[in-house]
Formats: C-alpha cells, sequence, structure tokens
C-alpha cells in the first residue's frame, strides 16, 4: 500500500507545476483556488445476471477491483428484490470503490500511460461523455487491460465503468483539465 504522507505521485506533481499555470492562463483564472482539479475517481463492476447465478462472482469481482485500484472494494447488494430477474433483496450485484488522493493520481497515470494502450482498436475515448457539470464518466469492455490482472487467473471479464470528478464548473474547464493530463479523446 502507499505511504500518503511521504508520497508525492508523478501526475500530482505534473498538476502542480505544469497544469496549473496552463488552466490559469488558458481560463484566466484570478485565484489558484478557481483553477479545476481532480476530486475523486470512482470504479464501478456490475456483474448482473452472473452474479445472480453464482453468488462468487461478485467476490471475484471484488479482488479483481481491489487489485486495480489498489484498496479494498466494496461488495454492493441490491437495494429490491425483482422476480423477473431472479434478485433478492440483500444479493451481492456488484462491487465498487471511490479514489482519492495519492491513489487517484496514481490510479489516472495507469489508466492513461499503461490500460489505455493495452485496449485494442483503441482510437481514444469520447470527448462527449461529460454530466455538464465537470465530471466524465466512460466505460471499458475488459478489466484485463490492467497489468495488475493476472490473466490467466481470471474466472471472468468485467466491463468496468470509470467516473473522474473534477472541480470544475463547465465541461469545457474539465475536458481542458483531462487533455493536460494527456487524457486521449477522439473529438
Amino acid at each position: 500500500m502507499l505511504d500518503q504522507a511521504n508520497y508525492t505521485p508523478r501526475l500530482r506533481s505534473f498538476f502542480e507545476q505544469t497544469v496549473k499555470a496552463a488552466m490559469k492562463e488558458e481560463f484566466g483564472y484570478k485565484n489558484d483556488m478557481q483553477i479545476p482539479r481532480l476530486e475523486k475517481i470512482v470504479l464501478n463492476i456490475g456483474c448482473g445476471a452472473e452474479a445472480v447465478r453464482d453468488s462468487k462472482k461478485a467476490k471475484s469481482a471484488q479482488e479483481d477491483l481491489s487489485a486495480i485500484a489498489g484498496q479494498k472494494a466494496v461488495v454492493t447488494n441490491a437495494k429490491k428484490s425483482i422476480a423477473g430477474f431472479r434478485v433478492r433483496e440483500g444479493m451481492p450485484l456488484g462491487t465498487k470503490v471511490t479514489l482519492r488522493g495519492a491513489r487517484m493520481y496514481e490510479f489516472l497515470d495507469r489508466l492513461i500511460t499503461v490500460a489505455m494502450p493495452r485496449i485494442r482498436d483503441f482510437r481514444g475515448v469520447s470527448g462527449k461523455s461529460f454530466d455538464g457539470r465537470g465530471n466524465y464518466a466512460m466505460g471499458m469492455k475488459e478489466h484485463i487491460v490492467f497489468p495488475e490482472i493476472n490473466f490467466d487467473k481470471v474466472d471472468e471479464v468485467w466491463g468496468m465503468d470509470i467516473i473522474i470528478c473534477t472541480t470544475a464548473k463547465t465541461d469545457a474547464e474539465a475536458k481542458s483539465l483531462l487533455k493536460h493530463f494527456n487524457m486521449p479523446f477522439n473529438s
């Protein structure tokens, strides 16, 4: 695990030294506190029908997500019973983890520099997946692109949601912030 007290991730240093100045110049901020920054990154794996058939699938997804994130993931349970999907209240259906601080910057660095180049037929991520308040959401079809996952020991390939929350007020500011971090947008 990371010793967050004495460790500054490469991307955090890059933000402090380069990105802040570029953003201040680009948008004309008068105060450093106006400059958008990363707030948190939320990772989510929904197991769905596989977890309904076999309850060990959610546990497997939790272990994989914990390895990717570097911190323990939480199993998410069904809030309601839905007979048509054979889901009962309290049944484990997925897993999630919220990253902040040093782990957040480390994950974003690994996502951009290691995982995305390993995606098959990768042409960049959509530049339209912002929510209007400066947050960006993207999905991955396979979680096995991360180097922490041993391909031989994977029993199921999971899709994954990645939500990057920023303090930006507009989508343009958030997109500019992520572009400075070398996020490969295709549009």
